[in-house]
């Protein structure tokens, strides 16, 4: 059907009044009520469930047609189709109330798993989960000699044992371990038999069954297994396939009730201590262990037939790829038998490590590693077996190899990320491979972003964080080189999804097989950490014609997240030094990136936030780093290209550049940024609107009037320059629109009255510590609550004679990110509370 049409059908299921719903609701009640319900009864039911599914709001139906879909779906008459979409269309209306629906009405395993699908959406109300789970069992344990089979059970009891662990009674527990330890070892070896239609006068001749056979075309000499091929699979067949699919949720989740994962875990360690390491893996010694500890025993046995099967060469493609699914979840099973029972350990070891020969020289396997790796670093200590080897081989070879698999960048990724505790103390390989796994974010990037923002704060410490955020913001240019690469690569698989074929760029090969960029190229697709960084702005220009590719701008788009992601850890590890780095960092690169579309704006939003960010945590920085400072917001080009980044550096030079914050700040640096940002402001705002230079935004020069203010607040000698200055602000035209004129001339103004009072003006700029922390204005028990209502009354007056600015007025305007720490009203109502319990003490303000 065509998308026209489905979306027309699904408009009018959507338009469907409930008037007519009754209606159709009432059809369906008769059709149900017919002895022979035929085709017309499961259109109808199409038709509705359509209706159901086509909304977002909860439809109602009538009673009776409720009540005629409960009594469908548990009739032994009702054909299966029918009771297929009487479940569906009442799982999708769950959870309803009055639902008078029971597992007891399910007579067979099929009716079951369609009604415990429907009980079970509505949640564990009346007990469903339990009551589902025993009856299920109740039905493995009958045994019926006719009708379906046991295996709609075990998705059931699944999903029982993964809501509600240790639900279920231990006698039957006990029972379906035994049941599922027969299923998977005592299953046929024979196929099924097949009919073959005789002559017209001799009855149907039925051929003799053959022995099942191995994926590379041999008979099979051993018991069956998932990986074992057949024309025709017998019922007991099916089963196995079954119960291995399930074994390892049921194993970390079956328990009996009553009985919690850690005691078990103690009996069995101390019941396999017991046993010799043979006999614990034997079938002759495994019939005398409990009915749990067999199970652990027959899936044992049945992992190690599962890894031997996998050696062989597949004849078939699908063959080949059940090999490594098999494979992968043997080895997990192992993983988890190995935990529960400590004696498989060493039986274990030996088939892993031949394993693990097999897959390091395979490429293709390198997806089949990753459980493997898990297995060693869990068990490796108990076993005396070093796993770093695999470990330095997934973090280095298979992601600068196979990088572009999508589904192998997704499982790698979160390996790591699961697999944190175990990858050892200050996960230094890990970090050190930060470079690799960064390919695999940059090809990747749409499905790993949210994996990487919860690993990368485990990826920064002192010695990486640097390096580390320039690879983050290098992260477009990665992806761009790596589509070179690609492209380069005689061995590129035609399987994977490469590069974008309406892009030639032509002049970016060739300087890819050019001496001059090879160390560029080379430290940009580097393996592990360097321990230094490399400008990169030549790669830069020579990569623009892949700016637009939209592999890059996907990237592009992932690096504001992840930058967020990186500064987050950053106070947890950073010293003085380092970050007295990461603000040098920031300044460098913020004129230094990719020129992807819109790239450049998103990441100076995100670093101007950063470096403020810095700035609070360390003061300081503002007079460690004022040359730099300096040298950056000396210019004009810093402005038209960097203004968000410009406009956080001035407002930090202003907020953190006195000696309250730290004792090395001098008069002479106060003086030195007040010229450089005097002179800045005086170009900026005299400069012609058809000069080269376009005019600031009127955000930029606000910020400028009101450092410049908060200086001179520090300084005394300057605050006639600066009133000066803003006296002629006052009546220049200054902005592109109205409103921005306005905006600069009510600063300008507001700045201009509040250093009429110059002790007013330092205290509401530099306000110590007693003014801020504590806070008696919070204290009910004082005075201070009523003359500060008094106080705001005034301030708010329009009719106000005090001479000072409005605090509303004066921060109004600046961007959230630039906000002070402590609001400039709460100081100013600190000195006007003060100013009215004790007038003319101006020396204690």
């Amino acid at each position: 059907m065509s998308t026209t049409g489905m979306e027309s059908l699904l408009r009018q299921a959507r338009e469907i009044q409930d008037g007519e719903l009754s209606k159709f609701c009432a059809r369906i009640t008769k059709l149900l009520q017919q002895q022979d319900t035929g085709a017309e009864a499961v259109d109808a039911l199409r038709r509705l469930l359509l209706i159901l599914s086509a909304t977002k709001y909860r439809r109602k139906l009538e009673q009776p047609c409720m009540g005629l879909l409960q009594t469908t779906l548990c009739s032994t008459t009702a054909p299966p189709q029918l009771q297929l979409l009487c479940a569906t269309i009442l799982r999708e209306m769950a959870p309803v109330e009055g639902l008078a629906l029971t597992c007891e009405q399910a007579h067979n395993s099929h009716t079951l798993s369609l009604v415990a699908s429907v009980l079970l959406a509505q949640g564990d109300r009346q007990d469903e989960v339990g009551s589902v789970g025993r009856r299920a069992l109740q039905l493995l344990e009958a045994r019926p000699s006719e009708g379906p089979g046991p295996r709609p059970l075990l998705p059931v009891l699944s999903k029982v044992a993964s809501l509600s662990p240790g639900i279920l009674p231990k006698a039957q527990v006990d029972l379906l371990h035994r049941r599922l330890v027969g299923w998977l070892r005592y299953a046929s070896a024979q196929q099924g038999s097949a009919q073959l239609p005789g002559s017209g006068f001799s009855a149907a001749r039925t051929r003799q069954p053959g022995l099942v056979s191995e994926v590379d075309g041999s008979v099979a000499t051993d018991f069956f297994t998932v990986l074992s091929t057949s024309q025709r699979f017998t019922e007991d067949q099916r089963l196995n396939v079954l119960a291995f699919s399930m074994l390892r949720a049921w194993l970390l989740l079956g328990l009996p009730a009553g009985l919690t994962a850690v005691e078990a875990d103690d009996r069995s360690e101390l019941e396999g201590s017991t046993q010799s390491v043979l006999s614990a893996a034997s079938a002759t010694a495994s019939r005398l262990l409990p009915p749990q500890q067999q199970l652990r025993a027959g899936a044992f046995e049945y992992c190690q037939r599962i890894l031997e099967q996998s050696g062989r060469r597949a004849l078939r493609r699908a063959d080949s790829d059940l090999q490594k699914a098999c494979l992968v979840e043997a080895v997990l099973l192992l993983d988890l038998l190995c935990r529960q029972e400590p004696s498989f350990l060493y039986p274990a070891l030996p088939c892993l490590k031949a394993l693990l020969g097999r897959l390091c020289g395979d490429p293709t396997q390198a997806r089949t590693l990753l459980p493997v790796a898990r297995f060693l670093l869990s068990h490796g200590e108990a076993a005396a077996v070093d796993s770093e080897a695999v470990c330095q081989h997934l973090f280095t070879s298979v992601p600068a190899e196979l990088f572009p698999c999508p589904m192998l960048a997704f499982e790698l990724v979160q390996f790591c990320r699961d697999n944190l505790h175990l990858l050892g103390p200050g996960l230094g390989l890990l970090k050190l491979s930060f470079p690799n796994l960064l390919k695999l974010l940059a090809w990747n990037s749409p499905a790993l972003t949210s994996e990487f923002v919860v690993l990368l704060p485990s990826l920064v410490d002192a010695g990486t964080a640097v390096e580390l955020l320039h690879a983050l913001l290098d992260l477009p240019c990665l992806t761009a080189a790596l589509d070179l690469q690609l492209r380069l690569s005689p061995t590129t698989s035609s399987e994977w999804p490469l590069w974008d074929v309406s892009l030639r760029p032509t002049s970016c090969l060739e300087g890819f097989r050019d001496p001059h960029f090879q160390p560029l190229f080379q430290f940009l697709l580097r393996s592990k950490a360097a321990g230094s960084t490399l400008r990169l702005a030549p790669l830069h220009r020579l990569l623009q014609p892949l700016a637009g590719c939209a592999r890059v701008l996907q990237c592009a788009q992932a690096v504001p997240t992840l930058l967020h992601a990186f500064f987050s850890a950053v106070p947890h590890v950073a010293d003085a030094a380092l970050m007295a780095q990461l603000a040098l960092a920031l300044l460098e690169r913020s004129g230094s990136l990719f020129p992807v579309p819109q790239y450049e704006a998103q990441v100076h939003r995100v670093l101007s936030t950063q470096f403020l960010g810095l700035c609070r945590l360390r003061p300081a920085l503002v007079v460690e780093l004022a040359r730099d400072l300096l040298g950056f917001a000396g210019s004009v080009s810093g402005i038209r290209s960097q203004e968000s980044m410009f406009t956080a550096v001035v407002w930090a030079a202003g907020e953190y550049l006195t000696v309250a914050h730290d004792r090395r700040c001098t008069v002479e640096q106060v003086t030195r940024f007040f010229e450089a940002l005097e002179a800045l402001l005086f170009e900026v705002t005299q400069s012609r609107r058809s000069a080269i230079p376009p005019p600031c935004q009127p955000q930029v020069i606000t910020v400028l009037m009101t450092t410049l203010t908060k200086l001179a607040s520090r300084s005394q000698d300057l605050i006639p320059r600066v009133s000066l200055l803003l006296s002629k602000l006052r009546g220049l035209p200054v902005g592109s629109g109205d409103e921005g004129t306005d905006a600069v001339r009510t600063r300008a103004t507001e700045l201009t009255n509040l250093l009429k009072m110059p002790s007013v003006a330092q205290f509401v700029f530099s306000p110590g510590p007693e003014a801020t922390s504590p806070r008696f204005h919070r204290d009910a028990t004082t005075a201070l609550p009523l003359a500060l209502r008094t106080v705001s009354q005034l301030v708010d007056s329009e009719a106000s004679p005090l001479p000072v600015a409005l605090p509303g007025r004066l921060w109004g305007r600046m961007p959230h990110q630039l906000q002070p720490q402590h609001q400039t009203s709460e100081r100013l109502l600190y000195w006007l509370c003060a100013r009215s319990i004790k007038p003319g003490n101006r020396k204690a303000v």
